[in-house]
């Protein structure tokens, strides 16, 4: 695919066939007002006004891929409850194939819920469990996405450290894609990123990554520093370290090597801003693009979330306009 643009990259995304196999979540907001103090103890009292469902965790990174022309299956693990049907109905309704979505009585789903009171975030409540899957729930989604491989254009892991991906899970994946030399990308949240040999692109932070070399990144040669431990130690094609503020630095297997800032002046708001440059990295690097021109495409994308308030999913035409 030698010669391509990052153009024709991107408009190729459409119909692109991504499995996504990761940890799903619900977030949920309330919105209220706030008049005064409890009683019982310093804390405000919020008079809810509205309720909102989205998409959270894993299921967020589908919905970017969505918004962008992916063809997506989804492989995981939710309750069988409230939230988790929730969960579910939202995926449906965006025609994401939920199939490899397993309902459990006893895995409840993992649910974030923010407390707005006069426009500011009061507090998060959690509620799940990040407890590891056993064995037998592994060898099942293996054996659904074994009988599925040759569909995939890409395999995307969303890793947000709640348990789904287990070492024995990432292993037995990895050598299935590569075995039908299907692309494999990596978005990891947990520290044990060696359990991540021979991926096609690892995504981290710089906080994650740094523990695992044991290199503090300091500069932009320990940035360097560490780029190159992991692709050598992780023998994979590429490595995206994001930098917060700094932007991300991208490691190529051939040598290159490139620091892109953030590409954008007013940032209103961060959520949702990595799981938005997963899902584009998933899709460049599924349409052959190299790790380099993915990543300037998903760094343009994730300018565009940038300069907005609240979750927001960039499409095709406005990234082709803001790199234009």
């Amino acid at each position: 695919m030698a010669g391509i643009t990052m153009k024709e990259i991107i408009n190729k995304f459409n119909g692109t066939r991504i499995l996504v196999i990761g940890d799903l979540m619900l977030d949920k907001y309330l919105y209220g007002t706030v008049t005064r103090i409890s009683p019982e103890a310093p804390v405000p009292i919020v008079q809810i006004e509205k309720e909102v469902s989205e998409f959270g965790g894993d299921a967020n990174v589908i919905n970017n891929i969505n918004n962008l022309g992916g063809k997506i299956e989804a492989v995981g693990i939710i309750g069988n409850e409230d939230a988790g049907k929730t969960l579910l109905n939202l995926l449906n309704e965006r025609n994401v194939n939920t199939e490899g979505i397993i309902l459990s009585d006893d895995r409840p789903t993992m649910v974030k819920t923010r407390i707005i009171g006069n426009n500011s975030h009061i507090v998060r409540l959690e509620k799940g469990t990040r407890k590891k899957i056993g064995i037998d729930i592994s060898d099942r989604m293996i054996e659904y996405i074994a009988k599925k491989i040759k569909n995939y254009d890409a395999i995307l892991i969303s890793d947000y450290d709640n348990g789904l991906i287990t070492p024995y899970l990432s292993k037995k994946l990895i050598h299935l894609a590569n075995s039908n030399e299907v692309p494999i990308i990596v978005n990891s949240k947990t520290e044990n990123l060696i359990q991540y040999k021979k991926v096609s692109v690892i995504i981290s932070d710089y906080q994650k990554v740094s523990k695992v070399v044991g290199i503090k990144p300091i500069n932009e040669t320990s940035i360097r520093n560490i780029g190159q431990w992991m692709l050598t130690r992780l023998d994979c094609k590429g490595i995206i370290i994001m930098r917060g503020e700094k932007g991300m630095s991208v490691f190529s297997r051939d040598g290159a090597v490139k620091h892109l800032p953030i590409i954008t002046k007013g940032v209103s708001d961060i959520t949702g801003v990595e799981d938005t440059i997963i899902g584009v990295m998933a899709l460049a690097v599924a349409n052959g693009s190299n790790i380099i021109d993915a990543a300037m495409i998903a760094n343009a994308a994730a300018a565009i979330v940038l300069g907005k308030t609240g979750k927001y999913t960039p499409s095709k035409e406005e990234i082709i306009e803001l790199m234009q």
